[in-house]
């Protein structure tokens, strides 16, 4: 055990764990055979499984692993064990580790006495106050020596689903693929039965379509950024507090003040519950980084791995490995590159620059592409002097929105600048390609929106639009109308002219983001006052809530007045969903690649089981739906599996056309020298999936589903032509 490890515990002071365990788990193995067949004698069978392991031991060091697969198959008559079993099992090892496990300080702590040798883990049962009345929890709490000792590294962590060496295999059914022994599953289904068994009824015809999209991001082979690695080796080395690492140092605890003024004593205690937050978010992000340096770490000298990819129940698909992936953080896109090379060719150096221009932000990823090419052009000393000195130089990648990104960038760059020939310069970089708040983009296109597809690039424009400076824009019209009215009238007026200097991208941003989400008014509300608090403009509690209550309400009415179209649908969605949810049933619906989805928000039962170490309350689904979640998450999964329908058309089609291709939900990525093949992809699909009658097929599979209800007409649609969208340049960008 590690524990013993780092702390040298004289073994005889220490029970054998691994023993333990092992016996352990061979008499509930041996236990389970009696109960299944308790006439039959237990030898004669133990023999035979010798016999079998010892040849499947001789395959398996000749390779033949399909050999393997075929007698694990035909000779495992085991069954997965249930969540009670589990439960036991698990309690019962938790108690012998801390049978087993003891520690003891270092050699120099020890004083004049004998070694304080204590039990490493400790089972207690604390009580918490809540509103309903005191409850009992059980806690397993881990020695203050053991602790550190953890904190100091991530290599105590167990990662499985680690990334693969060779391609993962392909997918063929519901639990079959990805990865060659753990076991791989289609969707994340969390326990859903009904999605599962959806699912699992599916003709496998119907979900090939789904199987190739994610046997085509899977197969996209990747590796490390060694350069890039090795400068946040040296940040997170020296304390982290660069490029949006965590410091690595707690912030000290303020000292008791000496005093007996309640006042006084009150605002230490309140200090030290904030300083005590901040170290515990602190702790939170340095593991977090901890796991991701150290699959970098691990996989840096590799040529290349894959990431198996499996889906949500939206259909939205992820990289099954979880920490160092894609989707993760500007750290994890740092690091990570396509292991393939391609030429950039005149068109990818024109796209590196653009795409230098995106990751730095700050604005400048909304100029026009000519624009985001010449601020690279302007920032060529920037450039080079990152690449070369990232730490010792000016810094000027620090300051980019996305630094790690930003510096690859720059290496990059700098490397075919340099070139005697850039266009044959060798990338590795992925280039983003993303949409203009996509949930809406969508939404424009169900509805044929005229004005909501010109505010998201749907159309044509000589740059992009952008969608929350145009909300804002709204705002601020019909607050200076309010202003210019009488106060003596309406409070509002005095509201809208505190406000109106406040008013900006960044106010509205993160209210149109989730309208998609179908936002309420008191969300909308909540998200305004965080961001009027930050600026500090409005001292007084009241008044920043009354201002933030006004701001919200207007927000709201220009976001129905721009994209009116998207209102209604969302809102038919959801009264289609109300109608089945109150029958209930949930909403379930087959998306335009085939995938049967099924909602999975039930009533949660409480389910006691006696374990050795205590008595667990599990909750567990039951036979009752939650019909306001089936109503008010519809309208947003919905848009979600069309947005994941979308993407794995594209990414077919990519790998049809000979492209790498990774996807992040509405960012696609590629060699810089097919970005625009990809582009011309991407929208072709996009006005393929949408020239199909999407809501017209969802409201006939509800009514073939439920015969018997009566569901709200199809919301009326404008007159868009879906084709703009071939030639909108910033429709993704």
């Amino acid at each position: 055990m590690a524990v013993l490890e780092w702390y040298k515990l004289p073994a005889i002071l220490v029970k054998p764990l691994s023993m333990r365990i092992h016996k352990f788990l061979e008499k509930t193995k041996r236990k389970n055979a009696m109960n299944k067949n308790p006439e039959k004698e237990t030898e004669p069978v133990a023999k035979a499984e010798d016999r079998l392991r010892k040849k499947v031991n001789v395959l398996m060091k000749k390779q033949k692993l399909h050999q393997v697969r075929e007698i694990v198959k035909h000779h495992d008559g085991s069954k997965p064990w249930g969540q009670d079993a589990q439960v036991k099992v698990g309690c019962r090892l938790i108690q012998i580790m801390m049978e087993t496990a003891y520690i003891q300080p270092p050699v120099d702590q020890f004083e004049d006495g004998p070694p304080d040798i204590r039990p490493a883990f400790v089972h207690t049962l604390k009580t918490v106050e809540t509103q309903r009345g005191s409850r009992r929890y059980g806690v397993i709490e881990c020695d203050p020596l053991v602790r550190k000792g953890l904190e100091r590294t991530a290599k105590h962590m167990v990662i499985p689903y680690m990334p693969m060496l060779v391609p993962p295999l392909n997918w063929t059914g519901y639990d079959r693929g990805a990865y060659l022994f753990l076991p791989s599953y289609i969707m994340r289904t969390h326990g859903a039965k009904q999605q599962r068994e959806a699912l699992r009824r599916c003709p496998k015809q119907q979900l090939e379509p789904v199987f190739q999209a994610l046997d085509t991001l899977g197969s996209t082979k990747w590796r490390v950024n060694k350069r890039v690695l090795g400068v946040i080796d040296r940040i997170w080395a020296s304390g982290g507090r660069l490029a949006d690492l965590v410091d690595r140092d707690d912030i000290p605890l303020p000292e008791e003040p000496d005093t007996e003024d309640e006042r006084e004593i009150r605002k230490w205690k309140w200090k030290v519950n904030n300083v005590k937050k901040e170290n515990s978010e602190r702790h939170s992000q340095r593991c977090d980084i901890e796991l991701k340096l150290a699959v970098a770490r691990k996989m840096k000298d590799e040529e290349g791995f894959f990431y198996p990819h499996n889906l949500d129940f939206r259909g939205r698909a992820y990289p099954m490995h979880p920490h160092l992936n894609h989707l993760g953080s500007d750290l994890c896109r740092g690091i990570l590159e396509f292991a393939e090379g391609r030429p950039l060719g005149n068109s990818g150096l024109n796209w590196l620059k653009i795409h230098l221009a995106n990751v730095y932000g700050g604005g400048v990823d909304k100029l026009s592409h000519e624009g985001r090419a010449a601020f690279a052009e302007n920032h060529l000393e920037d450039i080079f002097d990152s690449a070369d000195r990232p730490l010792e130089g000016r810094r000027w990648w620090l300051n980019a929105e996305d630094p790690f990104q930003c510096l690859a960038t720059c290496m990059n760059l700098s490397e075919a600048l340099r070139s005697p020939s850039p266009e044959t310069t060798m990338s590795h970089l992925p280039i983003h390609q993303d949409g203009s708040c996509n949930g809406l983009q969508h939404y424009a296109a169900l509805g044929r929106d005229k004005l909501g597809a010109a505010a998201v690039n749907l159309v044509a424009g000589e740059k992009p639009a952008d969608v929350y400076s145009g909300i804002a824009a709204r705002v601020l019209d019909i607050m200076r109308k309010d202003a210019a009215r009488d106060p003596a009238s309406d409070p509002n007026v005095l509201r809208a002219r505190l406000l109106i200097n406040q008013v900006d991208r960044k106010l509205v941003k993160q209210t149109v983001m989730t309208s998609v989400y179908g936002v309420t008014y008191i969300g909308a509300r909540d998200q305004i006052k965080r961001r009027l608090k930050e600026r500090c403009a409005i001292e007084d509690e009241a008044e920043l809530f009354s201002a933030a209550c006004y701001a919200a309400k207007t927000t709201l009415t220009a976001l129905g007045e721009m994209f009116e179209a998207a209102r209604s649908i969302m809102s038919w969605l959801g009264d289609c969903a109300k109608v089945i949810a109150m029958e209930n049933q949930p909403v379930r619906w087959t998306t335009p690649l085939g995938l049967p989805v099924v909602q999975p928000y039930r009533k949660l039962g409480r389910h006691l089981i006696k374990t050795s170490l205590q008595v667990l309350t599990l909750q567990r689904e039951t036979d009752k739906v939650m019909v306001k979640r089936q109503r008010t998450a519809f309208p947003p999964n919905f848009v979600h599996s069309l947005d994941g329908s979308h993407m794995m058309m594209t990414a077919i089609a990519c790998r049809e056309a000979g492209l790498n291709f990774a996807g992040v939900h509405d960012s696609y990525w590629t060699h810089a020298c097919d970005v625009d093949q990809m582009n011309k992809i991407l929208r072709q699909k996009f006005v393929e999936l949408y020239e199909a009658p999407i809501l017209e097929d969802l409201l006939d599979n509800f009514q073939k589903s439920f015969p018997k209800l009566k569901f709200p007409p199809l919301p009326e649609r404008g007159d868009f032509d879906l084709r703009e969208v071939l030639e909108s340049p910033y429709f993704f960008n």
